[in-house]
């Protein structure tokens, strides 16, 4: 069986659920009835972003590890 997957690559409002919920509706509704999953970024829902972590030095030095 041929799965078709979509890749979306949007970024979210931090904070607002609702928003980005929408915004998954709108996505999904773009494309037909053969593709069977889209699928968003990590914490795309909550528009949560690991900014607190990317501000640290020793955690960009550990990811270029």
């Amino acid at each position: 069986m041929l799965l078709n997957v979509v890749l979306a690559q949007l970024s979210s409002t931090v904070g607002n659920p609702k928003e980005n919920s929408k915004r998954i509706k709108e996505v999904w509704a773009e494309y037909d009835k053969s593709t069977h999953m889209v699928v968003f970024p990590e914490l795309f829902l909550s528009g949560y972003p690991p900014e607190d972590l990317l501000l640290r030095q020793g955690f960009l030095m550990k990811c270029m590890e």
